[in-house]
C-alpha cells in the first residue's frame, strides 16, 4: 500500500471488547437458583422467560431492579426450549458484553475519528446479524446498536457467522431507539434510512461527515417513526424483477458506499 493510500484510511475503531470462550449450553441458563445467580453475577442477559402460572417473586423482582424484561410464558414453550427440570426459568445469557453508545460516541470524538454508527431495527434473522457485523466490523464501523427487544439473540450462531466479528466491534442495546436517533443527532450525526421509500439514491447521499445509517428489519423495513426522525432516506437503485435485497446485502452496499466516499 502507498504512502498516500496509507494517509487516507478513514476510520480507527474506538476500542475493542472481547469476550471469553462460550459452549452453546453455557449461553442456556435454567432453574430457579442457577437464574437467580446469574442476575446476580452481572452477567448480560438476553432474554429471560418465567413460567406465566409460578412467576417466581425473586427473579421478578430482581430482572425489574437490573432493568431486564421479563416475558411470561406458559410451561410448553420451556418444555420446548429444554426438557431438562427448568422449574419454570429459563434465561439466555448474551455472548458479548455491550457497550455504552454514549461512551462510544465519546471516544470516537475525542480521538479525532468521524462517527460511524449502524443501527439495526429490528433484524431478527441471527445468520443476517452476523453477516452484517463482519462487514461493518471490516468497514471499520464504530458500533451496532440493537434495540432491547424483538432483535436477533446474540448467540453462537451470530458469533459463527460473524466470524468472531463481534469479540471487536461494540455493539449497544438500546432501549428506544427513537430517543437514541435524538442523542445522535443532538451529537452533530446525520441519521440516513435505508429505505424502498428513499428519496435519494444511497450514492447521492453524503455520508463523508458523522453518520448513523439505518437498516430495517427483514419483513416491515424500518419504522415510520424512525423514518419520520432520519435526516435522509436513502434507496438503492435496483432494475430487477425481485424488488428487494437480502438486508445483508444491502447493508454492505451503503456502508461501502460510506467508507468509498471517505476514502477518496
Amino acid at each position: 500500500m502507498s504512502e498516500e493510500n496509507e494517509s487516507r484510511q478513514p476510520f480507527k475503531r474506538p476500542f475493542r471488547h472481547f469476550t471469553s470462550p462460550k459452549t452453546e449450553n453455557k449461553e442456556l441458563v435454567f432453574g430457579v437458583q442457577s437464574v437467580l445467580e446469574t442476575l446476580r453475577s452481572g452477567k448480560e442477559i438476553d432474554r429471560l422467560l418465567v413460567q406465566r402460572e409460578l412467576g417466581n417473586s425473586e427473579i421478578l423482582d430482581l430482572a425489574r431492579e437490573k432493568g431486564i424484561h421479563v416475558q411470561k410464558v406458559p410451561v410448553e414453550k420451556l418444555n420446548r426450549i429444554t426438557r431438562k427440570n427448568h422449574q419454570g426459568a429459563i434465561a439466555f445469557v448474551s455472548a458479548i458484553h455491550y457497550a455504552k453508545l454514549e461512551n462510544v460516541i465519546a471516544d470516537t470524538f475525542e480521538k479525532g475519528e468521524v462517527p460511524f454508527i449502524l443501527i439495526l431495527d429490528r433484524i431478527t434473522d441471527v445468520r443476517n446479524f452476523g453477516a452484517i457485523a463482519r462487514t461493518a466490523e471490516c468497514a471499520g464501523i464504530h458500533a451496532i446498536v440493537i434495540p432491547a427487544r424483538g432483535a436477533a439473540q446474540i448467540n453462537g450462531d451470530a458469533m459463527k457467522t460473524s466470524s468472531g466479528a463481534l469479540n471487536f466491534i461494540p455493539v449497544c442495546r438500546e432501549e428506544s431507539l427513537l430517543q437514541t436517533v435524538d442523542f445522535l443527532q443532538n451529537s452533530g450525526l446525520k441519521v440516513v434510512a435505508c429505505t424502498e421509500k428513499g428519496r435519494s439514491s444511497v450514492y447521492a447521499v453524503d455520508y463523508s461527515g458523522p453518520v448513523a445509517i439505518i437498516m430495517g428489519s427483514e419483513e416491515d423495513g424500518i419504522s415510520d417513526e424512525l423514518i419520520r426522525k432520519s435526516d435522509d432516506l436513502a434507496v438503492i437503485p435496483q432494475t430487477g424483477q425481485v424488488g428487494s435485497l437480502n438486508v445483508s446485502v444491502a447493508a454492505g452496499i451503503v456502508i461501502f458506499e460510506t467508507v468509498r466516499q471517505r476514502t477518496r
